[in-house]
């Protein structure tokens, strides 16, 4: 499989040559740029400026605390990278629980998940066109705190047996709960240089820049996607309501790019979901012969899946009045 390779940072990390950088190879690069309702990663300024003089693929990042004012933490990330953001920029919701648990602290998964789906929402329709995924752990995946369709950046590290690129390269992508990521963090103690994270992206350098640019979807998931697909239509209409509060207890009105954020979430599931039938379809062809009328079946599932994405667009639009 095809891959490019990446490094993220944080106030922890020195500035870096990130030129030097580019000429190792190194194609993707991420910053920390907030957390929480109110704090700013003193460093960010500085990583992502150099960052994209570098002409690596820039993208930054928010630490959230889900048991917090989900409106001020999508505030607090939108104006820390809003001067640095543009076409090409990926936007990340760091989702990982403290080890003290103090972030996910008297919220269920299914609150969490909403929360991290209303902060995706709300930063794509602030970034209209750039890409959002969410960092996040196996554990939270097989918890159901992650909501389903959305691009994933997954931190596991093998240890020694991977903490090179070559090594990492060389492993299958990694599953979590069946999940295929499109990022894989797979050390934070290289076997050479200072500490920091490296990461593999599965896509090559073109294909990487085409995704970030809007251009072309990822699509490249495991085959899953049917069960998902019920399961983020039930997480959007939870999140959705027009009775939805504020922290105050004041209604929350969101614009139109709001939905419709959640609606391009399910039309990457339901893409997936009809390329991975197709192939299915086409397999079990294969193996009965031409009994099956494959042109025919394939043209069934597609318009049943187009159906379906249609009604779920109208259920998360909500009524017209």
């Amino acid at each position: 499989m095809a891959t490019c390779r990446g490094i993220d940072v944080s106030a922890y990390q020195a500035t870096q040559d990130w030129a030097a950088h580019r000429k190792a190879g190194v194609v993707f690069a991420f910053a920390k740029a907030s957390e929480g309702q109110h704090t700013h990663d003193p460093r960010f300024a500085a990583h992502i400026t150099s960052i994209k003089a570098a002409g690596l693929v820039p993208g930054a990042y928010h630490f959230s605390h889900p048991n917090q004012d989900v409106n001020l933490e999508a505030a607090n990330y939108i104006a820390a990278v809003k001067p640095y953001a543009g076409l090409g920029f990926v936007h990340w919701l760091d989702l990982e629980r403290l080890s003290d648990g103090s972030n996910y602290a008297g919220r269920t998964a299914t609150q969490i998940r909403a929360w991290a789906a209303t902060w995706l929402a709300l930063v794509q329709e602030a970034f209209p066109g750039q890409r959002v995924g969410i960092y996040t752990s196996a554990d939270d995946i097989a918890a159901g705190r992650v909501p389903t369709g959305v691009t994933l950046w997954y931190p596991a590290y093998p240890g020694t047996s991977a903490d090179t690129y070559t090594e990492a390269e060389g492993r299958s992508r990694p599953a979590p709960s069946g999940r295929a990521p499109l990022i894989w963090q797979f050390t934070s103690t290289p076997a050479t240089g200072p500490h920091m994270d490296l990461n593999i992206c599965y896509l090559d350098e073109a294909a990487l820049r085409a995704w970030a640019s809007g251009t072309t979807e990822e699509t490249d998931m495991t085959p899953d996607q049917a069960a998902q697909l019920q399961t983020l239509h039930d997480n959007l209409l939870s999140i959705t309501s027009l009775t939805e509060k504020d922290t105050k207890g004041n209604p929350v009105v969101h614009g139109a790019g709001y939905y419709l954020a959640h609606i391009h979430y399910d039309a990457l599931q339901v893409k997936a979901n009809e390329a991975a039938q197709t192939a299915a379809i086409t397999k079990l062809a294969s193996l009965v012969g031409a009994e099956v009328d494959t042109a025919a079946v394939v043209a069934a599932v597609q318009k049943a899946i187009a159906d379906a994405v249609v009604k779920v667009s109208v259920d998360v639009s909500g009524p017209s009045a």
